[in-house]
This record gives structure tokens, C-alpha cells and sequence, in this order.
């Protein structure tokens, strides 16, 4: 393998760095993994120093490394009850965003009406079994997932087509450039599907992952270009910035500590966020704490606020660190829409009791919205980015909800890498922790890379 000397590094996310060279195999990656989490679950990444005392944050190991609804008998009733208000709050909001174009185009055609076409033949874009890189929570087919017509289905638009995916067309727009998807485990999920897209247009000599604490690489050499993924799933300073280590119900972000993150991703020439998981309530009464001021100074507090208010803190210091920092001339950004999880098969015609367990089709009935679907944030966020607009930064949204929303037959459910063995209870009752919120690969992310691909090459 050539030395990646000349190259230029992406910013190092504070940790010691892994290189991995493709493909030595996935047991190498495997095992640098490995090491990697060990390395990084020993680093305290609760603030600043004393503040791991005051706040007294437990942690605990990460499992699915994202947010899954517990089928606790006894919060059933109440997850059921959060998930029907969800609905009617986020109703005209989906109307909104149903019946507006993505960007008008040549062909003024909204990529994101339509509906999704058995495709056999074209599909899917690569092997989730040859993927050098593919990790193993969405590899679902090589853990044990038979049936493979999730892999097969073709998002077909109303009216017209989404443009074709050319992965060496991608790279070549890339050259000498940078592409980081800044964001929770759905990003990396996205990420993971665009590394799998392009990887295998590239020899084995040209490529490679480079794990730097939150920040992996992967490089093309040949095309001097980046594609990185970057964890940050509450966008500011928080004590979730650690991917392995981070509690899930209990979430403290820092209101005016953006710099850190930022200086990893700015000098991106093209961004994906993606931020709405982590912000949606697990129960009814669950709040984010924000932080204000620092203890060394001290005037530290703490505050709480409902989980869409902290949504709103972040984007808000995310949009004023754009509106000063990012070059407009330079620098492309996105922010892809709110992916639907699929919970409760009641919503569907299903059992609540198995989730989306071996569920083998899309929904067909035009429109459906789960209960757990929210549009609402997706206008917050449209709203507030709309404050950059005359400084000449747009910040693109891309629209995968609906198309999302339809494949409850997509998620890896029992078909993934455990972190941790089994207990006999979740063997015996599998939809308990079947993953219903992350997506197999190849699969429904790779047609948001579809989305990304036709922006960039085809729309400004």
C-alpha cells in the first residue's frame, strides 16, 4: 500500500489514529475496531475538567450506538400515547413538505413524490457481502437475513426519474475535495451506504479508512478526494460526544460550544448533517438539559427544555457559526431530512409485538405517515437555516421522509452484530430488540445518496 504522504488529512478528532488499509479484510477492520473502542472508552469525554463531578453523568456501553424504543410493558401505554400526539402535531407539516419541490429544476420535479418499484435487475448499486467497509450493525445480509428483496427496490418518482448514480462521475466531482457527514449513527448509516456506493469503482491499492477518535476517513487516493464521517449527534458540545460511551435517556448540551466540532468539519467542501434522533422524546416527560457558561469561570447552569426547544438552541449557535465561518463560495450544505423509525406495526396493519420483524414489502398505501414521523422539526430547521439565505449560504434539505416511511421491510431488526451477547429473555422474545430505526445496506440510504449525487452534480 502507498503511504498516504502528500494526501491531506481531515482534522484529528483528539484521539489516537488507526489506519486501515483496504482490504487487509473486514477482520482487520474488525479487530482495529476493537482496539479503537478500547482506546477510546478509557478517554472521559464528559466536558470540561471538575464539571464530570458537579453534573455527575453516568455512563454507560453503547450497544446500537442510537436511540431505540424499549418494549417495557410498562412504558408501552405511554410511548403509544407519545407517538399519537407526535402525529397530529406533525399532520400539516407533512402537507408542507409533500407538495414542495426540492428545487426547481430544469424538470421542476419533486424527487420525493413517488413510490417504490421492484428492481431485480439494476439493484442493488453493490454487494453488502463485498463491501470492504460496510460495518456490521447494517450489514444485514451477512448476519443472517435470508430474504433480499429490501435490496431490490427502485425509487421511482412521479413525473419523472432520479438521475442514474455514476460513482466515478461522484468521485471525479470530488477531486482534490472533501465530503463529510457530520452527525448521529443514521448519518454514519448514510455514510457507510456512500463509501460502499463509490468503493468498489476504486482499486484496492487507492483506498483506505483512517479512524481518528470521532472522525473516520475514507480515501481515494487516486482522486486525492475524502469522504468522511464525523460524530456529533447533538451538532454542539454535549455528553454524547463520545461514540462509544454516552448515556441515551440523559442528554446535557452546551448552548454556546460549537468550535470543537466545527473545527473538524469546516473546511469541508461539501457537508451532510443530520440531527433529529437523538432530539425526539423516549418518553413524555423526557427534557434536554442545556448548559450555559462554564464552572471554571463560574457561572455554569443548567437548564432544561423540552427536547424540540434544545433542537432549535442548536441549530440556532449551528447557523450563526455558518453564517460567520463557512465560505459560500466554497462550501456546499446539507441537511438531510428526519429518517422514520418503524415501531409499532399497528401503524401498518401489523402486530405492536413485532415491531418490524420479518416484514418482506414496502408499504404501498401513498401518503402513510407513521406515528413517530414528525415533519414539524424538519420545519424548525428549514425556518432557522432560512436566516443565512442573505448571506448568500443555503443550506439544502433533502427530502427522504416520505420515501423513508414506506420501508418498514428495510431495518436490520435481529439481523446485525450484537455488541454484547444475548440475554435468553431477548432471544425469546426477539422483536424486544429488533432495530427497527437503523436500515440494512445496500438499501434505503443508498437512494439518499442518490438524492445528494443529483444535487451536486446537477442542481446548485
Amino acid at each position: 500500500m502507498k503511504s498516504e504522504a502528500g494526501h491531506k488529512q481531515a482534522v484529528a478528532a483528539g484521539s489516537k489514529m488507526t489506519v486501515l488499509q483496504s482490504p487487509a479484510g473486514l477482520r482487520s477492520i474488525v479487530s482495529s475496531l476493537v482496539a479503537f473502542f478500547i482506546v477510546v472508552s478509557s478517554v472521559s469525554l464528559l466536558f470540561d475538567r471538575g464539571q464530570e463531578a458537579q453534573v455527575q453523568l453516568a455512563v454507560e456501553q453503547h450497544k446500537h450506538q442510537e436511540v431505540e424504543v424499549k418494549h417495557l410493558p410498562a412504558a408501552v401505554d405511554e410511548q403509544k400515547s407519545l407517538g399519537q400526539s407526535l402525529r397530529s402535531q406533525s399532520q400539516e407539516a407533512q402537507v408542507q413538505w409533500a407538495s414542495e419541490l426540492l428545487d426547481a429544476g430544469e424538470e421542476e420535479c419533486n424527487w420525493s413524490m413517488g413510490r417504490w418499484v421492484y428492481n431485480n435487475a439494476s439493484r442493488p448499486l453493490y454487494s453488502g457481502l463485498k463491501c470492504s467497509f460496510i460495518f456490521g450493525e447494517v450489514a444485514c445480509d451477512k448476519y443472517g437475513r435470508n430474504d433480499t428483496m429490501y435490496q431490490h427496490w427502485t425509487w421511482q418518482p412521479h413525473g419523472c426519474n432520479l438521475p442514474r448514480f455514476n460513482a466515478t462521475k461522484l468521485l471525479e466531482k470530488l477531486r482534490n475535495k472533501r465530503l463529510v457527514f457530520v452527525g448521529d449513527s443514521v448519518n454514519r448509516n448514510q455514510w457507510v451506504s456512500m463509501v460502499c456506493m463509490v468503493e468498489a469503482s476504486i482499486p484496492e491499492e487507492h483506498k483506505m479508512l483512517v479512524y481518528n477518535g470521532s472522525l473516520i476517513s475514507f480515501k481515494a487516493f487516486e482522486y486525492n478526494a475524502t469522504i468522511d464521517f464525523y460524530w456529533s449527534p447533538l451538532l454542539l458540545e454535549s455528553n454524547s460526544d463520545n461514540p462509544i460511551i454516552h448515556r441515551v435517556e440523559y442528554r446535557i448540551i452546551r448552548a454556546d460550544r460549537i468550535d470543537k466540532h466545527a473545527s473538524v468539519w469546516r473546511d469541508a467542501d461539501v457537508i451532510v448533517f443530520n440531527s433529529y434522533l437523538w432530539w425526539r422524546k423516549q418518553k413524555a416527560d423526557m427534557k434536554m438539559k442545556v448548559m450555559y457558561g462554564s464552572f471554571e469561570d463560574g457561572d455554569a447552569r443548567l437548564d432544561e427544555v423540552e427536547m424540540v426547544d434544545g433542537f432549535k438552541i442548536a441549530l440556532r449557535k449551528l447557523t450563526e457559526y455558518l453564517g460567520t465561518n463557512i465560505d459560500k463560495n466554497k462550501t456546499r450544505i446539507f441537511f438531510t431530512g428526519s429518517s422514520p423509525a418503524h415501531t409499532w406495526g399497528s401503524d401498518w396493519g401489523g402486530d405492536d409485538k413485532n415491531k418490524c420483524l420479518n416484514e418482506t414489502e414496502p408499504i404501498q398505501r401513498e401518503g402513510y405517515k407513521g406515528a413517530t414521523t414528525d415533519y414539524s422539526m424538519m420545519d424548525e430547521a428549514k425556518r432557522i437555516f432560512e436566516a443565512l439565505e442573505p448571506k448568500g449560504i443555503r443550506v439544502q434539505i433533502l427530502n427522504i421522509t416520505q420515501l423513508s416511511d414506506y420501508r418498514k421491510d428495510a431495518h436490520p431488526t435481529v439481523f446485525r452484530r450484537q455488541f454484547v451477547p444475548l440475554t435468553k429473555q431477548q432471544v425469546d422474545n426477539p422483536s424486544s430488540y429488533a432495530d427497527c430505526t437503523h436500515w440494512c445496506l445496500p438499501g434505503v440510504p443508498d437512494v439518499w445518496n442518490q438524492f445528494l449525487y443529483a444535487y451536486l452534480l446537477l442542481r446548485k
